[in-house]
């Protein structure tokens, strides 16, 4: 059973209910010997790690883990005599009678009843990994280096399904250094939304060990407001000259977002809401809200102004909500189906007050407008969660006992 398949495998308890997901495995290296499985980490909600001891796992198959008797929900903590399989083996270079070889994968057996071991290697030479190997493990040296540069593509690969929020999960619990190897090895977008989704202090370790170009292009490729999040984090000259190495376009906005408080409409919002002039119809608008890289809270409404459409807009006019879309014909224009009867907000309203105007209203979002009348971003509910909650609440879900 290769390990790296396993990774995302949904764990059922003996009722046959769905507890969570498999996302490493861990196991005590030896001198010379096939390692020991000690067990598997499973991920269950909301995002807490817990071990399953292998003695307890009663099937693996392709798709399900199905163990016996209780699960321990407290938080999974790695030994110093244990190692993590697709977190610290994978991609990590090893020696075959003198070649250096990077693992693919491992495989691991039931050599005895209860009892697992690894006991192959997936490995490949340089970088051709149409070419692998299946090794026994005694053909192998070199697991028991920690190595400077250990790459990322077996990782990454174990670990390409899942959504942002899960991979920052997965970041989070691994090594320091590991854990800027595969942010390194990610795409910029990938990156961007995970970087999203980490707490703090990862986000503020993870751009720090980024070239500075490098860095900028990932802000470039987070929202404005996450963006700007980030960079209030960062001492005022590292942050000076991130802003300056990204593009002046995609700079603007988040200079502005931090000229605002940051527990304020302002300084909560996004600037990049879909807005649409009064002469666009209902079909274009529904294009726009069908984007997939959209939030449900912000493709919820389309704010309508007059153009220009960029932030800060033309004059502010209203809201199209998605429901009125939806019962109106695709040819009807947006001018005549703008909702006018809430109130628009200002940049500086705290956030209490803007917690209020939400729930007093049943919205999802809020438009931003400022003296002149003009739209400069939407607040919306998840915005207003991010800050209403503790600023360790992301550690907490991750490592909630």
């Amino acid at each position: 059973m290769f390990v790296a398949r396993l990774a995302g495998t949904p764990v059922f308890d003996p009722a046959g209910d769905q507890i969570g997901r498999i996302r490493d495995v861990v196991v005590g290296l030896h001198d010379h010997r096939p390692p020991t499985v000690h067990g598997m980490v499973v991920e269950v909600q909301p995002r807490r790690r817990v071990f399953l001891p292998i003695t307890r796992v009663r099937g693996i198959e392709a798709g399900a883990v199905v163990f016996t008797g209780r699960i321990n929900m407290r938080r999974f903590e790695k030994r110093t005599t244990e190692t993590l399989v697709i977190g610290e083996m994978l991609d990590l270079t090893v020696q075959v009678a003198g070649e250096p070889m990077t693992v693919h994968d491992v495989a691991m057996e039931e050599t005895s009843p209860s009892v697992w071991r690894v006991t192959k290697i997936a490995a490949y030479r340089g970088r051709r990994r149409r070419e692998l190997r299946i090794l026994n493990w005694n053909e192998v040296s070199g697991f028991d280096i920690l190595q400077q540069d250990q790459g990322a593509a077996g990782l990454i690969a174990a670990f390409e399904s899942l959504r942002a929020a899960d991979m920052a999960g997965a970041l989070h619990e691994l090594p320091a250094k590991r854990r800027v190897e595969i942010a390194r090895a990610l795409d910029d977008h990938r990156l961007a939304d995970v970087l999203e989704e980490l707490p703090p202090d990862d986000q503020i370790g993870i751009l720090g060990k980024l070239e500075p170009e490098r860095a900028a292009d990932i802000l470039e490729e987070m929202g404005p407001d996450d963006a700007a999040d980030l960079l209030h984090g960062l001492p005022d000259e590292q942050a000076a000259r991130l802003l300056a190495l990204m593009e002046p376009g995609e700079a603007a906005p988040v200079r502005r977002l931090l000229t605002y408080p940051d527990d304020t409409a302002g300084g909560m919002m996004t600037s990049e809401p879909v807005i649409l002039p009064p002469t666009a119809t209902v079909a274009d608008a529904l294009a726009h809200i069908r984007q997939q890289d959209l939030t449900p809270a912000v493709a919820a409404q389309v704010y309508v102004t007059r153009p220009p459409t960029e932030t800060p807009t033309g004059g502010f006019l209203g809201v199209a909500h998605f429901q009125r879309l939806l019962r109106d014909p695709p040819s009807t224009l947006l001018g005549s189906v703008i909702e006018t009867s809430v109130d628009p907000i200002r940049p500086e309203l705290p956030l209490q007050e803007v917690t209020s105007y939400l729930a007093n209203y049943n919205l999802v979002a809020a438009p931003v407008v400022d003296e002149l009348g003009r739209l400069v971003g939407a607040v919306t509910v998840d915005d207003v969660l991010d800050h209403l909650l503790p600023e360790d609440w992301r550690e907490r879900v991750i490592h909630d006992d």
